[in-house]
């Protein structure tokens, strides 16, 4: 069994749940999209590029590690593994000294 750990702008894909349970193992992280778009049609489109690369503003860490350290999306997954599914988030604020009135 595999945990997702969904994030969420995703989880209106998933019914609402934070985190899901996939009865998997033995499969690389590309391998987990594919199990999760099966079970929450639209998931792919929202974590792989057209060519079936996890998109750059995606970021997966399996047991807290980052896959980008790993071995990418080919990152093999095991029983009881976490699997944490994180956005890029951009933006900011502008200076502060821009934003006060003259």
């Amino acid at each position: 069994m595999i945990k997702v750990r969904v994030p969420t702008p995703l989880q209106q894909l998933t019914g609402g749940k934070k985190e899901v349970e996939l009865p998997v193992c033995d499969i690389s992280v590309r391998e987990l999209v594919e199990k999760l778009e099966e079970a929450f049609p639209g998931v792919r489109e929202r974590l792989l590029d057209e060519g079936g690369t996890i998109r750059r503003f995606i970021n997966f860490y399996v047991n807290d590690e980052d896959i980008r350290f790993l071995e990418e999306e080919n990152t093999h997954l095991r029983d009881g593994d976490v699997v944490s599914i994180v956005p890029a988030i951009a933006g900011g604020e502008t200076d502060a000294a821009q934003r006060r009135p003259n």
